[in-house]
């Protein structure tokens, strides 16, 4: 069976259920309860109508447990609007989905998390690990969240700054390698900017577009990650980062600007050095101050140390990072490369290997593991003056 075709159509399904008149709760179990009846049945029997095969199972599905709870009027009244089996009709619905997850009842962090579980096909593991919360608090906020919509119709969509959250949430899995759901988070965001005038929506869409045309440089034949400074530039996708900068440029005259925006100009930044030794420090170091003002991130205030180290040498990058909680993830792995930058060989490979002990990224744990070895074939350490 077809995975890939089965995370294509369950937004869709969803969707059809949902307009229906079924609960969002009570959706997602009837889907999931027909995903179910597909594995089992498809290999042997596979059907002519994909989708409208879901449709149907999934509103049966959805009408057999409605039964086990309502009263008999009501059963008979979801018997009568049972859809006729037959194919669909062609519509895309995930975009409007992501804006009913989107839910003014929930918090927006509630809504983050029930729109990556239910729409964007996240794992709670995943999803806890993209917030950095364990994975049994993220569990239980997305239990809350879905009794709190299963209690409201979902007629009243969310705000846009949620659905960009989640979208970018999506791209950054998908980014990862671990799901292949970047392109779809690109298209979605490409609807989004079409439908809606709106600088953030732009600079969401030129940040995808300038990190994706990155992609096939991110990784060696091997499956190994190659880190930004390594990258083969000439494998960059100049069509897009074309495109991406030609967005963000249009967004930013706007005069609204957005986390998105400065995360985008920053990676345009990136995208415009021919080489990793001409790349604009400066400006980007502006542009991280610029962000961080905009979101008070520790995370955010963490890249910029690296960009200070790049701009004005490891010790200003150290002394930035010293500002910070040791705490936070990759917080090893950056101070590991600022005292290797700094000539601290053996303080940097332990620290490197300090990192890939924390690290729940396989790739990102083998990169951090192959430096701390490299650091300890150099012998004994040196200190810059």
């Amino acid at each position: 069976m077809d995975e890939a075709l089965i995370r294509s159509l369950t937004p869709n399904v969803l969707g059809i259920l949902v307009r229906r008149g079924a609960d969002f709760a009570a959706a997602e179990d009837a889907v999931q309860d027909a995903l179910v009846e597909a594995v089992r049945v498809w290999p042997a029997d596979p059907p002519r109508d994909p989708k409208g095969w879901l449709v149907t199972a999934a509103w049966r599905k959805f009408i057999d447990a409605t039964r086990a709870e309502t009263s008999r009027r009501r059963r008979e009244d979801l018997v009568d609007a049972e859809p006729e089996p037959g194919p669909a009709a062609a519509s895309d619905d995930t975009l409007q989905l992501y804006f009913l997850c989107a839910h003014p009842s929930l918090r927006p962090s509630s809504a983050v998390a029930l729109t990556l579980r239910a729409v964007g096909g996240l794992t709670t593991r995943q999803i806890a690990q993209a917030y950095l919360v364990p994975e049994a608090t993220m569990a239980q906020r997305i239990s809350r969240a879905k009794k709190t919509v299963s209690d409201v119709r979902l007629d009243q969509p969310g705000d846009v700054a949620t659905v960009l959250r989640v979208l970018y949430l999506v791209f950054n899995e998908g980014y990862s390698g671990e799901l292949d759901l970047a392109a779809e988070a690109i298209r979605l965001t490409r609807q989004l900017a079409g439908a809606i005038d709106h600088p953030e929506v732009a600079g969401l869409l030129a940040l995808m577009l300038l990190h994706h045309a990155r992609r096939a440089s991110r990784t060696a034949p091997n499956g190994s990650l190659v880190p930004l400074a390594e990258q083969d530039r000439g494998k960059w996708d100049t069509a897009l980062i074309a495109e991406g900068v030609e967005i963000l440029q249009a967004a930013l005259t706007r005069d609204r600007l957005g986390e998105f925006q400065a995360q985008a100009a920053i990676a345009a930044l990136h995208a415009d050095a021919p080489t990793a030794e001409e790349t604009d420090w400066v400006q980007i170091v502006e542009w991280y101050d610029e962000l961080a003002a905009l979101t008070d991130s520790p995370v955010v205030r963490l890249n910029r140390a690296v960009a200070v180290g790049e701009a004005d040498g490891p010790r200003a990058g150290l002394k930035a990072l010293a500002e910070l909680d040791d705490s936070l993830p990759r917080y090893s792995a950056v101070e590991a490369y600022l005292r290797e930058r700094d000539g601290d060989v053996q303080t940097a490979a332990r620290l490197y290997t300090e990192a890939a002990e924390k690290s729940s990224n396989l790739a990102e744990r083998e990169y951090l593991t192959r430096q701390a070895a490299r650091l300890n074939r150099k012998g004994p350490p040196h200190h810059n003056g």
